[in-house]
């Protein structure tokens, strides 16, 4: 696998434009962020209009963090239009095994969109092989928390998917049931940071619209591109920065992310 860089340029250069069914609890972050990387964000999540702004767009991302009656339908009918006209749709299962509602809507989604990449930590993405999860709500649990362990689940979603699967914790791992890498980059600080696994699924969905053709590798370099500027945001703190300034320092490290500073930075392997 070569030239992730290039994929991180492709996203300034096609300035992809990603609409976001997501979490309200991050959203703002994940439209900064988005911007941050050179995408262009829509948030529209009625009903009546979640097809037609989808088909305005060139990837659509679904996140079910603050999952509500209201959003189901609209998830569903974005996601079948982005299907219909070929672009590329990411799935956040967040708290997935947390509550029936999330576990069923998840699978549901599954069932009736395809998915270019789904996206989650180890307890979502064990729900969605195995029907169950050692879960504390969107936490992780230990479970199969090894890189063997992860890859071994994030193989079985893909394969039974299509889909590239991203499992992501202290180390992450994607796999598109066939190829496989381990990413290294992150910093542990980035746990304490509401939304940063919401960042890196609209993030994702800005590298996939980019790079249509090269869906594992633009997920790949969306993990490695998000732990890296974690690292960074981390390394430029201050005596009294926290984990807000944390949170702003990411996006910003993304904003400054550009082809060369990525492959100075990124550390992951292939299996």
């Amino acid at each position: 696998m070569t030239d992730l860089a290039g994929l991180v340029d492709n996203v300034r250069t096609k300035a992809p434009i990603i609409h976001s069914i997501t979490n309200y609890v991050t959203v703002n972050d994940c439209a900064n962020l988005l911007l941050a990387c050179g995408a262009s964000p829509i948030m529209a999540d009625d009903p009546e209009e979640a097809a037609e702004i989808a088909a305005l767009c060139d990837g659509v991302n679904l996140n079910i963090g603050t999952l509500n009656h209201h959003t189901i339908p609209s998830m569903l009918a974005a996601g079948r239009r982005a299907n219909e006209l070929g672009r590329p749709v990411v799935l956040d299962p967040v708290g997935a095994g947390a509550s029936r509602l999330r576990t069923e809507t998840a699978q549901r989604l599954i069932r009736e969109v395809r998915f270019a990449v789904i996206r989650g930590n180890i307890s979502e993405i064990k729900t969605l092989v195995c029907g169950r999860a050692d879960t504390r709500g969107v936490d992780a649990g230990e479970a199969d928390d090894s890189d063997d362990g992860r890859l071994a689940l994030a193989r079985t979603l893909a394969e039974r998917t299509g889909a590239v699967v991203a499992v992501t914790g202290a180390r992450d791992v994607i796999s598109d049931g066939a190829r496989s890498c381990v990413v290294s980059n992150g910093h542990p600080m980035m746990s304490r940071v509401t939304g940063t696994g919401c960042m890196l699924s609209a993030l994702t969905a800005a590298y996939a619209a980019a790079n249509p053709e090269r869906l594992f590798e633009a997920a790949c370099a969306a993990v490695v591109a998000m732990g890296l500027c974690g690292e960074r945001a981390y390394a430029a703190l201050g005596a009294r920065g926290g984990n807000n300034a944390l949170r702003g320092g990411i996006i910003d490290a993304v904003y400054r992310l550009d082809g060369q500073s990525f492959q100075e930075g990124a550390r992951y392997e292939m299996r």
